[in-house]
């Protein structure tokens, strides 16, 4: 293994420590989102960073030399994590991302909501964001708005949802073979920056992608996850003068 992939390692291995043994927090009160930045010497990067997320999109410059998103998702069960802030689909090895050049494994789901991203101003029912990760400990999170309709359940929520863990600290395994790929619009366009992560330490150096198509799910799986978190969202950050491309 080559000396800047351990090094690479080694440093998401510390971000993660210190996000298991940091100070608690929350998304509202004394330990919410304005304060992440006090609570720990780790969380420094959630009041002073340049580069935090989420962002409100709206001026956006299009990029032609940037590469459709390749998606080889694979079928497989899913851990259902309630972490008493929100809700985590984990997956196994197996599924990847191909993002300009880079290889990411895809190592989890995470649902929010309202959704983190706001588009103009203006904020989705809910936000999944999917996690990878490249073999050099570098992040790119594929973001994707989800907002409620009359229409047809989503086919992987209702397989998930199924298996809803309804109490904080508790896991549910989803056996059925299933794939995150039941999640992504059918429209490739997608915006992206770069950011952070989403919630304390506040790591930078995030790529993010943001759909631009949402996605839409039932009223019932909506209300679903509402019974649970109505709201475990951070506010839109400061862009400190980022671009946000897009690629069509």
């Amino acid at each position: 293994m080559r000396l800047t992939a351990i090094a690479a390692m080694l440093l998401a291995s510390t971000a993660l420590a210190a996000a298991q043994s940091g100070a608690n927090w929350s998304y509202e009160g004394k330990t919410g989102p304005q304060l992440w930045g006090r609570l720990d010497p780790a969380y420094q990067a959630c009041s002073k960073g340049h580069e935090q997320s989420p962002l409100d999109i709206r001026s956006t410059h299009l990029d032609k030399t940037l590469q459709p998103l390749e998606f080889h998702y694979i079928a497989g069960p899913m851990t259902l994590v309630n972490t008493g802030r929100g809700i985590v689909a984990r997956v196994d090895p197996g599924s990847t991302l191909m993002a300009n050049g880079v290889r990411y494994q895809l190592v989890e789901l995470q649902f929010h909501r309202p959704s983190e991203h706001s588009i103009k101003g203006k904020l989705a029912d809910m936000e999944v964001d999917l996690v990878h990760r490249s073999d050099d400990g570098k992040q790119a999170i594929v973001a994707v708005r989800l907002n409620q309709d009359r229409g047809f359940p989503n086919a992987l929520l209702s397989t998930l949802w199924a298996q809803l863990p309804t109490r904080p600290n508790t896991t549910a395994k989803v056996t059925e073979m299933v794939s995150a790929g039941g999640l992504l619009p059918a429209d490739p366009g997608y915006w992206t920056y770069l950011g952070s992560e989403l919630e304390p330490p506040c790591t930078e150096g995030v790529r993010w992608f943001v759909f631009q198509q949402d996605l839409s799910i039932s009223r019932d799986q909506f209300r679903a996850f509402n019974n649970l978190y109505k709201m475990n969202t951070r506010p839109v950050q400061d862009a400190h003068g980022r671009r946000i491309e897009a690629n069509e």
